[in-house]
C-alpha cells in the first residue's frame, strides 16, 4: 500500500484516495472546433510512461480536494505531492531532491568520497 502525502491533510494510506489519471492535461480552448479524432485524443489518449510521472489524485475520505503526485510507475516510489497549480517536486537521477540530499552529495564530492 502507498502512503500518500495530501498537501492539505498530511500523510494517509492509499485507501483514502481516488486516482484521477495523468496530471497537467489542458482542456482545449475551443472544443467545438476540434474534429472527432482530436476530441477523442484529448479525452482518451494519455502518456502512460514507465518511470517518473505526475498524476492527479483526490483525498476522497478526507478533505475531498484534488492535488498532484509525482510518482515512479515502476517502483511505486512517491517523490512528493503538491496542490493543483503548485510547483512540481524536484527529482534528480530518479531520486527525490531535498536540501539534505544535496548537502550530502556536495560534501561527498568535496571530500573525494562517494555518494
Amino acid at each position: 500500500m502507498l502512503l500518500i502525502e495530501c498537501p492539505h491533510c498530511g500523510g494517509r494510506a492509499q485507501t483514502e484516495f481516488a486516482y484521477f489519471g495523468e496530471a497537467h492535461i489542458v482542456r482545449p480552448e475551443e472544443p467545438g472546433a476540434l474534429s472527432d479524432a482530436e476530441w477523442a485524443e484529448y479525452l482518451f489518449l494519455r502518456k502512460n510512461p514507465k518511470g517518473v510521472h505526475c498524476e492527479r489524485w483526490m483525498h476522497a475520505h478526507g478533505c475531498r480536494r484534488f492535488f498532484n503526485v509525482m510518482r515512479d510507475t515502476v517502483s511505486g516510489e512517491i517523490f512528493g505531492s503538491y496542490p493543483i497549480g503548485g510547483e512540481k517536486p524536484k527529482v534528480a537521477r530518479g531520486k527525490k531532491t531535498t536540501a539534505k540530499t544535496e548537502t550530502k552529495t556536495a560534501n561527498a564530492k568535496t571530500e573525494g568520497g562517494r555518494e
